[in-house]
């Protein structure tokens, strides 16, 4: 009997790296077992390159996301490892890194394997990133797209550099997610390719027409050589262009995925599922009704967004900036409370202990307005705590408010009755805020009074594996 393929699939998070690896099951042609995971925390935050961007930006260091990833890699079985016969690849959608074409990454063969690590690259700049103010984001020309432009956007991003920082760009000749740089440098593109699900994260990028808004850009002084070429989510990129953690040299590689659309892929059973993703953001998607497609014109203030998914469809996508961030925050500050009071705890110890006083407080008057980074469709809009009474103030109280405020936050931009209009029957929760956090899961179902399961928190690395695993086992049967 022939092996069971297997395939890898890549993660690439704001805050972790991680890594499946996914084998047929021997009698279902749509089913698999996860052989093994891991995550690694990235660690990347990096000191902002533009004091011009001011508190608000947000970069990350490039070889530190690269050295979690092959920190990940180097957990998994060597031996399932060399039997790996596609890599999915997803990552953390919007952001962008720039590199030079052909210096974008030095292969090293000293260790144990070849490993690459980052050469003429920049920083990224990633989705959270604020220096594009709401003056800044008015004076830029109309998108040709249904989606509207957003600070943290790589195209909103590019105008901002190109404005503040154009002796910047002159150093680069190629840009693309995270994860697009990853899939570039594993398998030596000549140009930077990109789905687009990424594209449209980006903004000026026109669905229908799968172009980009050229003529628009250009025409405003935008450097256009830098937008990668376009291929179809779920196509090869191209081939491992080295052996690499016992991976064969000349393995498929796919075009890059959005981290949402791959975990919506993974979780999404049926048409009548909803996915709810809770990491550092929060994402609520559901299948729209057959043959829907968006209105052309972006509406900035909606809070409702249609954004590409596979086969041209186009779940509807409440995208939440606040999320596991926003607790982390609060552990943040917290921790430096006790350290302007002469106190040391761990960040780990505090949040363990604040989850368990808010299990034991399983309710609360007090309100907490959790938007500490504002909303796409509210970009001005801050955090504030209401209903304050001295009977409301102790840690369980103040944790189990916030963990509700970042549901009902995400409730009021997709509430249950739209879900319920489009035909959800059932929730399917995903990532790592909601996998460790019980008061959450508590809030979700309250919030959301469905028919409820619990993923895990690798579920965009299975659904970037699972894509390249089916396409595998397309090709065999055809």
């Amino acid at each position: 009997m022939a092996a069971r393929p297997i395939t890898l699939g890549i993660d690439l998070g704001t805050t972790s790296v991680k890594a499946a690896l996914l084998r047929a099951a021997p009698d279902d042609p749509s089913g698999f077992a996860v052989l093994a995971s891991c995550a690694r925390a990235a660690r990347a935050e990096a000191a902002v390159e533009s004091a011009v961007a001011g508190p608000q930006g947000r970069e990350q260091d490039v070889s530190r996301i690269l050295q979690a990833l092959h920190e990940c890699l180097a957990a998994l079985p060597r031996p399932q490892l060399r039997s790996v016969v596609g890599i999915g690849v997803s990552g953390q959608m919007h952001g962008v890194v720039f590199w030079k074409t052909g210096q974008g990454c030095e292969w090293t063969e000293g260790g144990i394997t070849p490993v690459f690590e980052p050469r003429a690259v920049s920083h990224l700049v990633t989705w959270q990133d604020g220096r594009c103010s709401s003056e800044f984001l008015a004076s830029l020309p109309q998108p040709k797209s249904h989606l509207s432009v957003a600070t943290g956007f790589g195209c909103a991003t590019i105008f901002w550099l190109l404005k503040y920082r154009p002796e910047f760009l002159k150093s680069y000749d190629a840009a693309g997610t995270i994860h697009d740089y990853v899939v570039a440098m594993l398998c030596g593109l000549p140009r930077p390719l990109m789905s687009d699900q990424n594209a449209a994260s980006w903004g000026y990028f026109n669905t229908q027409s799968q172009s980009w808004n050229v003529e628009t850009l250009r025409s405003s002084g935008f450097p256009v050589h830098l937008l990668p070429d376009i291929a179809e989510p779920g196509s090869v990129a191209g081939r491992t262009s080295h052996m690499w953690f016992e991976i064969p040299k000349g393995t498929q590689v796919g075009v890059a995925l959005g981290d949402l659309q791959a975990s919506v892929y993974s979780c999404m059973a049926q048409r009548t599922d909803a996915v709810l993703n809770i990491s550092t953001s929060v994402q609520l998607a559901a299948s729209m009704p057959s043959g829907f497609q968006p209105a052309q014109t972006p509406d900035p203030t909606a809070p409702v967004a249609y954004f590409p998914y596979f086969n041209r469809t186009y779940p509807g996508v409440a995208a939440s900036l606040n999320g596991g961030n926003v607790l982390a925050t609060f552990v943040h500050m917290l921790v430096q409370w006790m350290a302007d009071l002469g106190l040391e705890v761990e960040e780990s110890t505090v949040y363990s202990r604040m989850i368990q006083a808010a299990v034991q407080q399983r309710d609360t008057h007090l309100t907490i307005t959790p938007t500490v980074l504002g909303e796409r469709h509210l970009p001005d809009q801050l955090a504030s705590v209401t209903r304050i009474s001295s009977s409301d103030l102790s840690l369980g109280h103040v944790t189990r408010a916030l963990c509700r405020g970042i549901v009902q936050n995400l409730h009021s931009m997709l509430p249950i009755q739209q879900l319920q209009e489009w035909g959800v029957e059932r929730v399917m929760g995903s990532g790592s805020a909601l996998s460790r956090n019980d008061v959450l899961k508590q809030e979700v179902q309250r919030a959301f009074p469905l028919p409820m399961s619990f993923g895990q928190d690798v579920d965009a690395a299975v659904g970037a594996a699972l894509v390249m695993l089916r396409r595998h086992l397309n090709q065999k049967e055809s």
